[in-house]
């Protein structure tokens, strides 16, 4: 015997979307039994528009169904229209936001770049430039000319008054021999004289 479970399984199962389609075949067959077995003309038509009824319901039941599954598939097509537009949207996404973070990247390139050039332009406001540097460095130069003549002008000077002091050394030193040889002249001519006095008064 059949289960509860099982006999309703088998139901929807001939039953299709459970739109009355097995009793609708259920009672064909009865009209169609009844239509062989009628016995007058009037039962057998009465029979036979039952069945014709039934029929008109079933192939309506079978046009719905076919109408319903043709909307299924066609709403199955939209869905994967739709569901590939999303797969291409989230790929654009991506590429949108890898091309995105490349100009972030490139941005804070930018953006360093300007600040070492900011950075390097206020130092080089702070120096002066090529044209003035060049202009101090010749004077500078010029004034190192003038200074060296001058330096070789008291060297000069400084060698002339060495020679002149050796010089002046040398007459000092001659004069006081001189001075000296004189005094010893002087000496030995007193001497002389205080001999020559001492042998007079004998």
């Amino acid at each position: 015997s059949l289960s509860t479970d099982e006999v309703i399984r088998k139901r929807l199962l001939i039953d299709g979307d459970g739109a009355g389609d097995d009793r609708r075949i259920n009672l064909l067959v009865k009209s169609f039994i009844k239509w062989c077995n009628s016995g007058s003309q009037e039962e057998g038509y009465s029979q036979y528009q039952r069945m014709l009824s039934t029929l008109s319901q079933c192939e309506f039941s079978m046009g719905k169904t076919l109408l319903v599954y043709d909307m299924n598939l066609r709403e199955m097509e939209n869905y994967e229209k739709i569901y590939k537009d999303i797969e291409n949207s989230i790929a654009a996404a991506h590429e949108k936001i890898s091309e995105c973070k490349k100009q972030i990247l490139q941005a804070k390139r930018i953006r360093k770049n300007r600040q070492e050039y900011d950075a390097l332009a206020k130092v080089i406001q702070h120096h002066p430039d090529r044209h003035e540097t060049l202009k101090q460095l010749e004077a500078l130069g010029k004034e190192l000319q003038n200074l060296s003549h001058i330096k070789e002008n008291v060297e000069d000077k400084l060698e002339l008054r060495r020679k002149q002091f050796h010089v002046l050394l040398s007459t000092i030193h001659e004069l006081q021999q001189t001075l000296e040889n004189d005094e010893k002249l002087s000496e030995a001519e007193e001497s002389q004289e205080t001999q020559m006095e001492a042998e007079a008064k004998q």
